[in-house]
């Protein structure tokens, strides 16, 4: 990245306390039947380990955005890392929306460790390209991933 007037590259970051184990919590980002509670999932090809596929589906929405079309449509990437109950690294991932060209790639880490009796979450969402579509992109996302993540959280502490 260029230093100066350049805008920095977006990209999504949080962190959240979940009091669960963080092998329960690293586990819900695989799981097609947690995927479809905390994140609305219709379906999901998930692979724990790595060079495992990461495909997630959500329908498509009837409103559509501006700049990329309705949202909704597959997330999908390669697992590169995966150490349960600690970290997943998923990158050449891309997200095809239902109309519309792909937005990637971009990769995805998810990592978990122990903070007193609960699990310290950090998820992080990266890849970039300098247009509009992009940074749209990462506004949209960043509302959606905070209220997926509270959700997650409200699941994982609910099923304790």
């Amino acid at each position: 990245m260029l230093r100066g007037s350049a805008a920095p590259s977006p990209e999504f970051e949080h962190s959240l306390l979940i009091n669960a184990p963080p092998t329960r919590v690293l586990a819900a980002f695989f799981d097609p039947h947690a995927l479809a509670t905390w994140w609305q999932a219709t379906r999901s090809v998930t692979t724990p380990r790595p060079m495992g596929i990461y495909a997630v589906e959500w329908p498509p929405t009837s409103d559509a955005d501006d700049l990329l079309g309705r949202l909704g449509g597959v997330f999908c990437g390669r697992v590169l890392e995966y150490l349960a109950g600690r970290e997943a690294f998923i990158a050449d991932a891309w997200w095809l929306p239902p109309d519309g060209d792909p937005i990637g790639p971009m990769a995805l880490s998810v990592s978990c460790r122990l903070s007193g009796p609960a699990c310290q979450l950090v998820v992080k969402q990266t890849g970039f390209e300098d247009t509009p579509r992009w940074r749209r992109y990462y506004d949209v996302v960043d509302n959606g991933w905070r209220s997926s993540l509270d959700a997650l959280k409200a699941y994982l502490e609910q099923t304790a």
